[in-house]
């Protein structure tokens, strides 16, 4: 860690390329954010390709299958890919996605997926700001977290098959909280990346740094929506 041996502050060095990882990071995160509304909005609202997606169930499940294999080779082989490579596979994850979630427009108003945008863009705003300023060590909080969705997972699998609205709340309840924390974890993690040597790889894991900020905002969206969304009945 590059540090001014005398005061205890990051050196030029760390905050200069701090900054830098920061602002690009969030910068990919935020382009594939555009992308996934953008596709979502503009499927959502043509009632031929709403007809053609849930014309058969095999659509969705190519498309659920396609993220899912994204995800995993981002994770299990971005040391061995180019970063060409891990731009192009998270903005594509953003395009499939982008068409999974243009479903909400037939279920929520407009006017309900706004409001809801905004909520999910101040809680994130929020926590983002606090995972990167604060001093405090949220380690501790990434084994919680794990955790927490682990058991997320596994009980909202169960009430797949229980159909408990009353699980259903507490599940959206827990996801609320749960990606709020993972917001401020994934920001200060983040921030780390900033005293390694900046190299292609340090590019390729500030990438996986903003596809993991993503999801904390696209999951946060939903379970929020779940709350303040609104049906034209």
């Amino acid at each position: 860690m590059q540090i001014d041996q005398q005061n205890g502050f990051l050196s030029a060095e760390v905050k200069t390329r701090q900054a830098s990882i920061v602002s690009k990071a969030y910068g990919w995160m935020f382009t594939a954010l555009a992308i996934t509304g953008l596709t979502s909005y503009i499927c959502g609202t043509s009632a031929a390709f709403m007809q053609l997606l849930f014309s058969s169930s095999s659509i969705m499940w190519i498309l659920i299958i396609s993220q899912l294999a994204i995800a995993f080779i981002l994770i299990a082989r971005l040391d061995k890919m180019s970063f060409t490579t891990a731009r192009i596979l998270f903005l594509a994850y953003a395009f499939t996605l982008g068409i999974s979630l243009s479903s909400i427009f037939l279920v929520y108003t407009m006017s309900s997926i706004a409001s809801t945008f905004f909520i999910c863009s101040a809680m994130f705003g929020a926590m983002a700001l606090y995972g990167h300023f604060t001093k405090k060590d949220l380690t501790s909080w990434g084994r919680i977290l794990t955790m927490a969705l682990i058991g997320l997972i596994i009980a909202t699998l169960v009430n797949l098959f229980l159909q408990s609205s009353r699980i259903d709340w507490i599940c959206s309840l827990v996801g609320v909280v749960l990606f709020t924390g993972l917001t401020a974890y994934d920001a200060q993690k983040m921030r780390q990346l900033a005293y390694l040597d900046e190299n292609e790889t340090t590019s390729k894991l500030a990438v996986m740094a903003a596809f993991s900020l993503y999801l904390d905002f696209v999951n946060l969206f939903l379970y929020l929506l779940r709350f303040f969304g609104r049906s034209d009945d």
